[in-house]
């Protein structure tokens, strides 16, 4: 506390935003000085400004990074949803499935229709009716990443009546930078019968609920260096013959890998 109050200021804004959070419950002159906007302009975007919601007005800088973090904006005319990792600044994006994503046999409406639904964040997710041929890819630039940050794809998803022939047949995922080598694995959409477990023998990746309501499988990592390379994933079952129904997308997500 001897320290003048803007030292404290720059010596957190070197942290991150949790130990930002963290500082603030040493003293008074503490929590002064870690709500500066000094300090959490440095742990938004350089390009924020452009993030801010029309007509939103935010008394200092820590509300608009926590309304970034909490509340997902549109990015790139729509083609992306962008946010924040709370916890250290880091950026996360969801590709929209109509604008950034290729899915065989989209546009034939026997097929796919397109649906909105209100607690999706792009203004229409496809709905999969019937198809025997199920392939669905997505990729970016990097450049909307955090540089020298580990990155987990996901795809984000919702079933209906367990998603016939195609919730519990493992799909091929691969995640990778273009021109270097993906990662592979294997991945269910709901997950496997009793008869089905013991038919397989390859480790299969199951899906999870998020706290949105939707669920996630994970398609694998990589590393953004320096983002200035291009990321592509791939979701693919092509081999069982029975027609697939029963599954919506809402996109494919990139954000910061958890630390084991």
């Amino acid at each position: 506390d001897n320290l003048p109050e803007d030292c404290i200021s720059n010596i957190i804004s070197f942290t991150s935003p949790r130990d930002a959070c963290v500082a603030a419950s040493v003293s008074k002159t503490f929590e002064s000085a870690a709500s500066s906007d000094s300090v959490w302009e440095k742990f938004l975007p350089s390009d924020y400004s452009s993030l801010i919601p029309p007509l939103r007005v935010f008394s200092s800088k820590k509300e608009l990074y926590f309304a970034i973090c909490d509340n997902p904006v549109l990015i790139d005319d729509g083609k992306k949803s962008f946010w924040l990792e709370k916890g250290n600044g880091k950026k996360c994006i969801m590709l929209s499935p109509k604008k950034d994503m290729w899915i065989t046999w989209v546009s034939t409406p026997q097929y796919w229709r397109w649906i909105s639904i209100p607690e999706a964040r792009f203004e229409e997710v496809p709905e999969l009716l019937n198809v025997c041929w199920f392939e669905v890819r997505g990729g970016m630039s990097t450049k909307y990443l955090s540089p020298r940050t580990r990155y987990s794809a996901y795809i984000v998803f919702k079933t209906k009546d367990r998603c016939p022939n195609l919730g519990d047949v493992p799909a091929e995922a691969t995640v990778g930078l273009v021109g270097q080598a993906s990662s592979q694995r294997f991945i269910y959409f709901v997950g496997p019968t009793n008869r089905g477990r013991e038919r397989e023998t390859r480790v299969v990746t199951k899906p999870t609920e998020r706290k949105d309501g939707w669920m996630e499988a994970e398609l694998g990592e990589f590393f953004n260096e320096s983002s200035c390379d291009e990321v592509a994933t791939s979701i693919l079952e092509t081999k069982s013959p029975y027609w697939k129904r029963g599954l919506i997308i809402q996109g494919i997500e990139f954000r910061p890998t958890k630390s084991p």
